[in-house]
Parts: structure tokens; C-alpha cells; sequence
């Protein structure tokens, strides 16, 4: 139902996703009592609360509200699904519409200049010849341009809404469309709604359900190609594949351009999708390599990595002896190293590009130290530059190995994320260090991977320090892993559990943990506590967190959970549940409600987002909340010297982090890790899931849960079963630039070298 009315005022607007909460003035009497304000106005209109996304905040104009009537714990309703402008057909009514604010550029003098030159013709100028506006004084063609982007934005969008109406769709969705496809949305999605696909959110099933409902053409070209390309995305997303070979490809796309044909000459053919497909590799819109299927810029990723390795492992360095350098620092500072330890420090002297690996406690900090040591010793003017996927793990990193700093790999490559076109497309610039150390190296992804290796200086080394048992990146690929199994890059393999650490069950069942033994043991730093019910656990989770932040502190207690949102057991649950608890509701004042978040003074959060100042996954606190001129101004303390202060606006990019999940902690470090373990979970619980989780603890483990799905997950091995030619296609480049070169070939890497091609 829609209804008219005028905009009244400003309750809430968030100027990061332009959601609004307004009140509306009409005479409208088909507004329900329920949703009428109680208020009395001197103008006897009724007032009623409307929610949306980019709604005007502007009385020049009427407006036209589409909408359903919702209760929330604010009142009764309007949720605006779409909405349009109403412009007075009268010149006063065009002069304020046009000063309004809505086109930017155009402030009240120069409105009246135009509805003085063009009267009641104005709005049929700016529809049809905006080049007319030059006539008038003080519009230049640069301000033209400024004037035309913003007036076909704010009609394009309404027009989007509208031809998306079908889809149930709300604007700030709608947004998102228009920012990925740009004033061309409408043309491309008339032509082709499938091309909905390529935006997240938006899967397969959901636009063909709507547009077979309007427009049934079950084998329309376009709709084999939508369910193609969606099928090789949602490998990507979900199972971090960075290719489909062509017959799982032609399988699943079936699978979803078939799902609702009951009738045969509905049903799309197995050949119907083989020729699509072959289209689609010889058009370019996806690469086929030995019937692999990529899309272009994944394979171009993948491809372009793998020729940097190979480049850097044939192109040695110099060769010098490091023996009585590295005797003076293990006397300077009394340093006793293992002989697989010693080795890993001479191997990173010896080779451009080296490995370092192993599981907690086995010493890898120890022989960074001597590194970074051993190397200022060599080089006092050369640059080391640390770096880590998280910003957690790169001052992690920074205080361990006693350097000034460490950065992200985000902020020492100038990225934002794989998503955002400029960051992905930006300028390369290379990396001024001599010698790159990164750790945490099992979290970079393919995208990241690729951009790293290209911005390394020829002469560099570079040195990867990770644990290749741990959970893969969260993006696609598994870089890591596919490195080690090149078998053409140094690794040197850390497994001996050190003095420190000899005690320490965690570092122990880690080790068996990852042999796949689950004859575990048990004690003071490692315990289970049984369980049988989701919400039993949540309890017992909710209680031993309470205990141990009295002892530790909260910042050093953690919670994971291998599930976000499901059952009592997930992060998003228990958050509530603890809050609760730990910072209960003191008064309005502290306390702000962004969409279905709330956030109170004194809560622990997460940034989930890169920024300037704050990397995604770091944790702080809510220090205050104050009403300013501005809006309400909310503090952050991010830890030492990192004091922030957010505008409303910015806490779409803060979780509450009582509790977060397995792969949110990965490059984390915690003294007290609690971690529910419960058939719900069965479906993701992994060896390296487990692994991931238990290694965050420094000084205790309590699980909680059912002891069959610990053993269950010990059992289910599952670290390399993404798809991707990484370690293939880097002993395939080797060995071109080994005969390019004319280097022979050691007799060691010959085996391995053999079948690439």
C-alpha cells in the first residue's frame, strides 16, 4: 500500500548506508491509529514513522511511501520498500526541490536563476537537455557534469527500485546494485537479470526463482550462463576453490537450472550447458586450463604468483658465510638453538625465498630473533620490513622479536580488499625492504599472495613463517600449503616442543591433534567439561568465562566457536547472553542501536574492517558515548596509543567479541580459550578446525562438549581439498627458467620437476 505525505523530521539517519529512520506528515486517514503519533501538531496532520534506506529529508517535495507496517520495540512502522519524488508542478514548488539538496550542487541562488530562465519547463530540461543549464550564469561544464551525475542518480535508483520490485528488495540493496553496475543498472538488468548474480546476496535461485515466475524461459542463453558463472563464485566463496574442473561445473550448474523443472522440456540438457560453456571460455568471460575452469582474474592471480616464486627461487643471491655473525648474537644474547633451529637461520641467508614452519612452542620466535639479529649485524643500513595478515598477529609479531613495528600486509601494500576495484587495480609500487619476514602465513589468501610477490624488489629476501596445519585463509586458495607441497622452496620444519613449553599440554595435544591421535591428555591447562544440549553448553560456557576473566582479565579470555549465528553455542548468542552479564543496560545515554546492533559503554568489540587506523579483527573496548553538535560521538580504546573516536555511522564495522568464531582468531593469542565442541558443529568440525582453535591459548584450553565429536574431528583430515594448481604451475615456471637460463637442475628437484609442463 502506499501512501503521500511530507517529510517532518529527522529521528535517526546513518550517513554510512543512508538508513533513515523519519517522521512523515499527511492527511492521509488510512494511516492506521496504531501507527499515528500520539503527539498534537498545530496543523492537525498525522504523523507516522517511516524506515528505509536513502529516504528524502527534505519538505520541498511530497513524497510517495511504499510499504509494509511492522511492530518493533520502537512503535509501529512504515518499512519503506520504495518510495518516489512528488515535485510541485508550480515554479516555487520546482525552486525548493531544486535547493533542497537532493542535486548536489545546486543551493537556493542559483535554483531561482534556473527557474527564472526555464520556469515550469525546468524539470523537462533537466530530463531531457541538461546542456541548456550552461545559459545559465555561474554553471560551468565541470559543475554541469557534477549537477547531471547527481540528478541521474537520484532518478536511476528510483527507476532501479522500481523495475527490482519484484525481488523484495530493500533501496539499501538497491544501492548496492547501482554502485556495482553504475548508471547502466537498469539497461543491463532488463536485458539480463541473471547479471544479478555477480553481486553478493544475490544467488542464483533467488533471481531465477522471481524472473521464471514473470517471464518463464527456462532456456534462455543468458540464465545458463548466470547459473554457470554463479556455480564457479559460490565454489570460490564457500569452499575456497579457485577453480571447478569443466564436469563439476556443467554438474552443479545443472543442478541449479534444474532444481525447480519438474517437466523435461524444462529441464536444461547436459549438451545445452557444454556448448554455453564453451562460449563462455571462448569470449573470455572464463579461462579454461586442461579443463579447469577460472575466472580470467583468479587465474591470472594464481598464474602471476607462481611466476614470481619461480623467478625468485632461480635468481640466488650471493653467497656468504654467516658462521661467525651468528656465534656473536647466540653469545650477546645467550641464545641455545636446536640444530634444525640453526638451520633455518642459515637457510634464510642462503635463498631469496624460504619457509619457516611448525606448531606452537617449537621455537620459530626464537629464530626470527636470530634473524632479524644476525642480518642488522650483516647489513646495519639495509631495511626489514615485518609483516602479518592481521593486526593483531602483526604486533604480536612487533613485540616478540623486539623490532619497532610490524604492519599488515593491507597497509605496507597500500590495499583495501579484493572486492574494492581500487585496491585491486591500483599502482603497483615495490616494497623498499631488503628483507620481508611474514608471519601468520597460512591466513593470505591467492589475491593477497599475488599481490605480496609482486611488489618484492628483485634483491629482497623474503622469509614466510606460518603453521601449514592451521585452518586455511579465509579466501580462496591455500597458499601456504600448496608452496610447501611445490617441494622447490626451502622449508625447514620446527617440531621440537621447547623447555618453556615442555610441560604444556596444549603444545602436546597439538602435536597429537595433529597425527590424528585422539588419546589426548588431560589436566590442569587442558580439560573437557561433557555436555549433551546446545543450551547446556551456553551455560557452562557462560560460567567458566565468568571465572577466568576474574582470574586473567577479559582481554586475555577468549571464546570461539566454530558457528556465527546458530544455536545458543554460537559467537553472535553467546555475545548477547554474556553481555548481559558482564555490562548490563545502565541508561539510554550509554547504550546506541544501529539497525539489529546494539552497542553499550564498556563493551568489548572487533573491528571488522581495514582502516587507516584500526585493521580487521582487532579487539578493544567502548571507553564513552557524547551527544555532539555533530551527532553522538562514540570513543574506542584499541589498546596502547590507539584511542579512536567513531561517528555513528562507523559502528556498522564493529562486532561485540565476548565470543567470536574459529576463524575470526586466527592469527590470535589468548591466555584462556573456552570452545564449545557439539554435534550442531559436526558439519564444520575439522582436524584443522580443532587444531586452529586450541593452538590461540597460551596458558589454558577448556572444552566443552561431547567427547565423540572431539574424536570425530580429530579423525576428519581436510586441509588440502581446495582446488587450486599453485604448486603445479610454480614447478612448471621453474623449470622454463631453469632451460631459459641454462641452470642445471639439481638432481634432488629433477623427481618432482618431471611431469610439469
Amino acid at each position: 500500500m502506499s501512501y503521500i505525505g511530507t517529510y517532518d523530521k529527522t529521528i535517526f539517519y546513518n550517513p554510512a548506508n543512508q538508513y533513515c529512520i523519519i517522521s512523515i506528515k499527511t492527511a492521509d486517514c488510512s494511516i492506521p491509529e496504531r501507527g499515528r503519533s500520539t503527539m498534537r501538531h498545530k496543523d492537525h496532520m498525522i504523523r507516522f514513522t517511516a524506515v528505509g534506506y536513502q529516504l528524502p529529508r527534505t519538505d520541498a517535495v511530497e513524497l510517495e511511501l511504499e510499504g509494509e507496517w511492522q511492530e518493533s520495540k520502537y512503535g509501529y512502522q512504515l518499512q519503506v520498500t520504495q518510495w518516489q519524488e512528488i515535485v510541485p508542478k508550480s515554479t516555487i514548488g520546482i525552486e525548493s526541490y531544486l535547493s533542497s539538496g537532493l542535486i548536489k550542487g545546486i543551493g537556493p541562488k542559483l535554483a531561482a536563476d534556473i527557474v527564472n530562465r526555464f520556469g515550469l519547463n525546468t524539470m523537462e530540461v533537466f530530463e531531457h537537455h541538461p546542456e541548456r543549464l550552461l545559459d545559465i550564469k555561474g554553471i560551468t561544464e565541470n559543475k554541469l557534469n557534477d549537477i547531471k551525475v547527481s540528478y541521474v542518480e537520484n532518478r536511476a535508483l528510483q527507476n532501479l527500485m522500481t523495475l527490482l520490485a519484484p525481488f523484495k528488495i530493500t533501496p539499501q540493496t538497491a544501492q548496492k546494485i547501482y554502485n556495482y553496475f553504475g548508471p547502466a543498472s537498469v539497461d543491463i538488468l532488463t536485458k539480463s537479470p541473471f547479471e544479478l548474480c555477480q553481486i553478493p546476496g544475490f544467488g542464483f535461485k533467488r533471481v531465477d526463482a522471481i524472473v521464471q515466475k514473470t517471464a518463464p524461459q527456462p532456456h534462455d542463453p543468458m540464465r545458463v550462463k548466470g547459473a554457470c558463472l554463479y556455480a564457479l563464485g559460490d565454489a570460490k566463496r564457500k569452499q575456497g576453490h579457485l577453480f571447478l574442473n569443466n564436469e563439476d561445473l556443467i554438474t552443479a550448474a545443472l543442478k541449479l537450472l534444474n532444481a525447480r523443472s519438474p517437466l523435461s522440456e524444462h529441464r536444461v540438457q547436459k549438451q545445452e550447458a557444454i556448448e554455453l560453456l564453451q562460449n563462455l571460455i571462448l569470449n573470455g568471460s572464463v579461462v579454461s586450463v586442461k579443463d579447469n575452469i577460472y575466472y580470467p582474474a583468479v587465474f591470472e592471480q594464481e598464474d602471476e604468483t607462481a611466476r614470481q616464486i619461480a623467478r625468485r627461487l632461480i635468481e640466488q643471491p650471493p653467497q656468504e658465510s654467516i658462521t661467525s655473525a651468528l656465534s656473536e648474537i647466540k653469545e650477546q644474547f645467550q641464545l641455545s638453538l636446536s640444530a634444525k633451529q640453526e638451520k633455518a637461520v642459515h637457510i634464510a641467508f642462503q635463498h631469496n625465498l624460504s619457509i619457516i614452519t611448525g606448531s606452537p612452542g617449537t621455537g620459530k620466535t626464537t629464530v626470527l630473533k636470530t634473524i632479524i639479529e644476525v642480518y642488522h649485524k650483516l647489513y646495519p643500513d639495509r631495511k626489514i620490513s615485518l609483516m602479518a595478515p592481521t593486526g593483531r598477529a602483526s604486533r604480536r609479531m612487533a613485540e616478540s622479536t623486539g623490532m619497532d613495528e610490524a604492519q599488515t600486509l593491507h597497509s605496507a601494500l597500500g590495499l583495501t580488499s579484493e572486492d574494492n576495484e581500487n585496491g585491486y587495480k591500483q599502482k603497483e609500487q615495490l616494497l623498499s625492504a631488503d628483507l620481508i619476514i611474514v608471519d601468520e602465513t597460512s591466513m593470505i589468501d591467492m589475491w593477497l599472495a599475488k599481490q605480496l610477490f609482486s611488489r618484492i624488489k628483485k634483491d629482497a629476501r623474503i622469509i614466510l613463517v606460518g603453521d601449514a596445519d592451521q585452518l586455511p585463509s579465509v579466501g580462496a586458495g591455500n597458499v601456504l600449503y600448496e608452496m610447501i607441497a611445490c617441494q622447490l622452496i626451502p622449508v625447514t620444519v620446527l617440531d621440537e616442543i621447547f623447555r618453556q613449553t615442555k610441560d604444556s599440554l596444549i603444545a602436546h595435544n597439538a602435536r597429537f591433534i595433529n597425527e590424528g591421535n585422539s588419546k589426548l591428555y588431560y589436566g590442569n591447562d587442558f580439560s573437557f567439561i561433557p555436555v549433551d544440549t546446545q543450551a547446556d553448553a551456553a551455560a557452562r560456557i557462560i560460567e567458566e568465562y565468568c571465572r577466568k576473566i576474574a582470574d586473567y582479565g577479559i582481554e586475555q579470555v577468549q571464546i570461539l566457536s566454530p558457528f556465527r549465528s546458530e544455536g545458543e553455542a554460537s559467537a553472535e548468542q553467546l555475545n548477547t547472553a554474556i553481555r548481559e552479564i558482564v555490562n548490563p543496560f545502565q541508561s539510554t545515554e550509554d547504550e546506541i542501536n544501529l539497525g539489529t546492533k546494539s552497542f553499550r559503554v564498556g563493551d568489548r568489540i572487533m573491528q571488522t574492517k581495514n582502516t587507516g587506523k584500526v585493521s580487521n579483527g582487532d579487539l578493544g573496548f567502548i571507553r564513552y558515548m557524547k551527544d555532539t553538535p555533530d551527532g553522538k560521538r562514540i570513543g574506542l580504546h584499541f589498546g596502547e596509543n590507539r584511542e579512536l573516536e567513531y561517528g555513528a555511522e562507523d559502528l556498522v564495522n564493529l562486532d561485540l567479541a565476548y565470543a567470536t568464531t574459529i576463524h575470526k582468531a586466527m592469527g590470535s593469542e589468548y591466555s584462556v580459550i573456552i570452545m564449545p565442541l557439539l554435534k550442531a558443529h559436526s558439519i564444520i568440525l575439522y582436524r584443522n578446525l580443532l587444531y586452529t582453535g586450541i593452538t590461540r591459548a597460551k596458558n589454558q584450553v577448556i572444552l566443552i562438549g561431547q567427547k565423540s565429536i572431539l574424536f570425530m574431528a580429530i579423525h576428519r583430515n581436510e586441509i588440502n581439498k581446495r582446488n587450486t594448481l599453485l604448486a603445479e604451475r610454480i614447478r612448471l615456471y621453474y623449470k622454463a627458467y631453469a632451460r631459459a637460463a641454462n641452470i642445471q637442475i639439481p638432481d634432488f628437484l629433477s623427481e618432482n620437476l618431471k611431469n610439469a609442463s
